[in-house]
């Protein structure tokens, strides 16, 4: 999304109050705790950080030892304002990124759209070698092309994934899909509908291609909370459903302890 100045500002205003922005903060606390119990001195690194809300999150969760990168300019100044410790770094030279240190967990959420086939085996190697011993990589990731619109469009996102894809890719890098979801079972219907009638509008000019729409706007706190409610009841009910617009994993070094 490198070069959304206006994608960037409305993440940086909406990401602390927007209903899918808390679930997905929610759901990376909910499987760093897993993982680590009640440990807040973990080394964790957002790669590719956006406007900071995760790193806020997990702040204010009392995680102490946090840093991120991201490769939008943008993306770090507003991650500065929130006083987050943030370096600008291209995802393609995730290799060159603070040589031998590690991490006891990295996150990178809806980012690995944005790379080939090629430069994503890359940085999931980069990555697994980045990982301390029983560390983890928490990632979401847009799911199945028929969720596809203008969203996409706007926000730069060159891909959709589903399980299987991570199936190839993580052996080859060294990782294991610990855990995996789609999400959100409940709402799929509704967001189809709204990318199918995003996609009609591009087809017949009602938007213009040039200036796609992205969903991320506030709906209003009546509906904000609502939908929140909806995903955050079914997450609880069934932790794992077999279809939904975004796809969350936790992988673990093959090799794990």
């Amino acid at each position: 999304m490198i070069g959304k100045h206006d994608e960037y500002e409305k993440m940086f205003r909406l990401e602390q109050r927007l209903w899918w922005y808390r679930i997905l903060h929610g759901r990376v606390l909910q499987a760093i705790e897993a993982r680590f119990g009640s440990r807040r001195d973990l080394r964790i690194l957002d790669a590719g950080c956006g406007t900071g809300g995760m790193l806020s999150s997990l702040t204010e969760a009392g995680y102490t030892d946090l840093r991120g990168v991201d490769g939008s300019a943008d993306a770090v100044d507003f991650s500065r304002q929130r006083g987050l410790n943030v370096s600008l770094l291209n995802l393609n030279d995730f290799g060159g990124y603070a040589p031998g240190e590690t991490y006891d967990v990295i996150v990178c959420n809806d980012v690995f759209c944005y790379f080939d086939d090629a430069g994503l085996r890359t940085l999931l190697r980069e990555m697994r070698k980045r990982l301390a011993p029983g560390g983890v990589l928490i990632s979401n990731n847009n799911a199945f092309n028929v969720f596809r619109g203008s969203h996409d469009q706007a926000v730069g996102s060159q891909r959709r994934f589903v399980r299987a894809d991570f199936e190839r890719f993580a052996p080859e890098a060294g990782l294991r899909i610990a855990h995996s979801t789609y999400w959100s079972l409940a709402l799929a219907p509704l967001i189809l509908a709204i990318r199918l009638w995003q996609s009609f509008q591009l087809k017949v000019g009602l938007q213009s291609p040039d200036q796609p729409a992205s969903d991320v706007y506030f709906p209003g706190n009546i509906i904000n909370e609502t939908l929140y409610r909806i995903v955050k009841t079914e997450q609880t009910v069934l932790p794992r459903t077999p279809f939904g617009s975004s796809l969350f994993m936790v992988l673990s070094r093959s090799n794990a302890d």
